[in-house]
Order: structure tokens, then C-alpha cells, then sequence
């Protein structure tokens, strides 16, 4: 980050040797961006990190210390992201559920304000790249699923065609799950022509 990003929050130095003491094995400081001063006057600022794994809310505790939060970046859904003169505001929504949780719950609505603009648009870039990577691992898992669900047919990636195409089974039941994956937007409306062409034109 730049210096006078540094200059301008005293604190900052601090606060990132701090977050960097927290960080796992081969995890990196991607981006960062402190909260502005004058959206600190009632309590202390809130420094947003992204790294290679999770996104990182560090506070500075009003007795001393630090405590703080985190998002893994599978659990993200959206990121948006408001630009003003005085600052920028990063909101996120993320899936509400944990690991161990036995009930589903709601999504979890993040909001950071009055962040420094340039440094929030730095972490801001950094959520869309890991949101856009992790839906399109989803989308390759659904298909998996998909795939096992219907008995085996092989279907990867750019490879949809040709997989539905290979496999064996009736041809009314093949074309079904194609329309299920187009309809699931698991598919494009590209692949799902190339699916439907090669299953009526296989022999």
C-alpha cells in the first residue's frame, strides 16, 4: 500500500503485524484497506484484509489488543461495493451455514463503511476474482452430482457434449437431463445445442 495510506493511519503498521501473526502456512496479504478517520470517532477503526483463503476484519479492542473475523471464500455469494468522496463502503453476503452446523440458517449480510476508496477497491477486485473461481467450482460440482445422479453419464467442463453424447441409456431419458441442466443454468445454451444434436445423431 501506498505510504500516505500508511501516514494517514498510524495505527496500520500495528494492525498488519498483528493480522500477519494470524495468517496459516502459505497464506498471503493480498490487499488491504483501513477505515477512514472520520468514520472512527466513536470507535476504533476496522482494518478489511484479503488473502489467498478468507477475508479478514481486524478491530483494535478499546482496552488494547485486536480481535477479529473472517470469511472464507467459499462461503461468499455476492460482494458490492459503493464509492463516495468521503469513502467507500464494502458490502458482502455469504452463506450463513457452517461446517458443523446442524440447521440451515439465513445468509449473513457483511458491511464495512467509510473504508479508504482506493484500498477498498483493491480488496473489492480480489472478492469478485475468489467469488467468480468458487462459482464456477460449484457449477463443476453440481454437474458431478448431476452426473452421479443420472447413473454415470461423464460430464466436465467444456467436455458436456461429448459425454452425454458417449453414454448409453434411452435417448428421451438423455435429452430430459439435458433440458434439466439447461434449465439448472448448469449448461449453457450453446452446449446444451451440441448435447441435443450429438445424442440424435448418435446411432
Amino acid at each position: 500500500m501506498a505510504d500516505s495510506a500508511i501516514h494517514d493511519a498510524p495505527e496500520a503498521p500495528q494492525a498488519l503485524e498483528h493480522l500477519q501473526s494470524i495468517l496459516v502456512r502459505d497464506e498471503t496479504l493480498e490487499a488491504w484497506a483501513m477505515q477512514k478517520r472520520l468514520f472512527a470517532l466513536l470507535h476504533r477503526r476496522v482494518l478489511v484484509a484479503a488473502t489467498s483463503n478468507r477475508l479478514i476484519a481486524l478491530y483494535r479492542g478499546l482496552i488494547g489488543g485486536f480481535h477479529y473475523s473472517d470469511l472464507r471464500w467459499q462461503d461468499l455469494k455476492e460482494a458490492h461495493i459503493q464509492v463516495g468522496i468521503v469513502g467507500a463502503s464494502l458490502r458482502l453476503i455469504a452463506e450463513g451455514q457452517s461446517d458443523l452446523a446442524s440447521a440451515q440458517r439465513g445468509d449473513r449480510v457483511l458491511l464495512y463503511a467509510g473504508l479508504d476508496p482506493a484500498q477498498a477497491q483493491g480488496v473489492y477486485r480480489i472478492c469478485q476474482a475468489q467469488d467468480q473461481a468458487w462459482r464456477e467450482k460449484r457449477r463443476i460440482r453440481e454437474i458431478e452430482e448431476l452426473r452421479a445422479r443420472s447413473g454415470g453419464v461423464q460430464i466436465t467442463g467444456g467436455g458436456a457434449a461429448a459425454g452425454m453424447a458417449a453414454a448409453g441409456g434411452d435417448v428421451m431419458q438423455r435429452l430430459e437431463q439435458a433440458r434439466q441442466m439447461l434449465a439448472a443454468k448448469l449448461i449453457s445454451d450453446a452446449e446444451y445445442e451440441a448435447i441435443k444434436a450429438k445424442i440424435l445423431s448418435a446411432p
